[in-house]
């Protein structure tokens, strides 16, 4: 009876390994986090309805055939004003920079607006090499008006490739990811070929809950709120305890996310630990706790622990 082929071998029959970094950047909601999670084929980053969600690079892996893509979830380029903004969109750029490929992606029902314009001047000013991706496709009734946006795009900047996609729903997507895999560069992988993220487990959890809060609270709370996972303990029977704290910086936003009688915390809570057990495959208990910590998104060290650099102005 032959042996069975080994995971060298089976890449080997694909031709030669192929590695990549490619960095997506756009304007906040433009659907970046969606894409990767779509590439990737499982959630590896938070989406939310409320913008500039992303704060720091996740960065998701993706494989096609013999080609690894190590993509970069890139925080929304926008006009900053807080220090916070400031140290995402410079987290975005440089993303941008270290990149063997960068995808700009546009919500195509929303077309151009300021944040786009600025971000395809920028690419314009520094010769950039880029690939359009129109995402939402799906959501603009008139498809000739994507041949317009495309003719508008590319006006402003030449683009090597175009692709339209509806990332949620996965249309298009594939044809993206066997473009992707063509053009990264011959050469080793950097990550084991089932690993999916290289985000530690505790600060994906706490991105998770962050999320969740996001989505029950969009209208109610502002971004200077920040997860933390401050104990993460596998128990004999192979279920997880979590700890986490919320932290926000008043108050009253302490409030906002207990809810009456508790009842929001409670709501933030299940759904995060739903989330978290499809991510860990076991049972996971899972305990919120919300404190309030003036002036957090002014302290160097938390910028630190998200991987951001501190802007030394505001």
């Amino acid at each position: 009876m032959a042996n069975a082929p080994t995971d060298e071998a089976i890449a080997g029959s694909q031709g030669p390994q192929r590695c990549g970094v490619i960095a997506i950047i756009g304007a906040p909601n433009a659907g970046k986090s969606t894409l990767v999670n779509a590439l990737v084929g499982a959630k590896v980053t938070i989406i939310s309805r409320k913008v500039q969600t992303t704060r720091i690079q996740i960065r998701g892996i993706a494989m096609e055939g013999a080609s690894q893509l190590v993509l970069i979830d890139t925080p929304g380029i926008f006009a900053p004003k807080r220090r916070l903004d400031k140290a995402m969109v410079a987290s975005a750029w440089a993303g941008a920079a270290d990149a063997d490929q960068v995808l700009v992606l546009i919500d195509a029902a929303k077309g151009v607006d300021e944040d786009v314009e600025r971000l395809l001047a920028r690419l314009a000013e520094q010769g950039a090499k880029a690939i359009l991706v129109l995402n939402k496709v799906d959501r603009v009734e008139d498809k000739s008006h994507l041949f317009t946006l495309v003719q508008d795009l590319s006006a402003r900047l030449p683009f090597e490739q175009v692709f339209m996609v509806a990332a949620l729903t996965g249309d298009g997507v594939a044809d993206l990811k066997r473009f992707l895999a063509g053009r990264v560069p011959e050469g080793p992988w950097l990550y084991p070929e089932d690993e999916l993220s290289d985000i530690p487990i505790r600060q994906l959890a706490a991105e998770v809950t962050r999320e969740k809060i996001y989505n029950y609270l969009h209208d109610e709370l502002p971004y200077q709120i920040t997860v933390e996972t401050e104990s993460w303990k596998t128990l004999r029977d192979k279920s997880v305890r979590v700890e986490q704290v919320i932290y926000v910086t008043r108050d009253g936003h302490k409030s906002i996310v207990l809810g009456k009688g508790g009842q929001t915390i409670k709501k933030i809570s299940q759904a995060s630990r739903t989330g978290l057990t499809e991510i860990v495959g076991a049972p996971v208990h899972l305990f919120l706790f919300v404190k309030v910590r003036e002036g957090w998104d002014r302290d160097p060290e938390r910028y630190r622990e998200m991987g951001l650099e501190f802007p030394t102005e505001d």
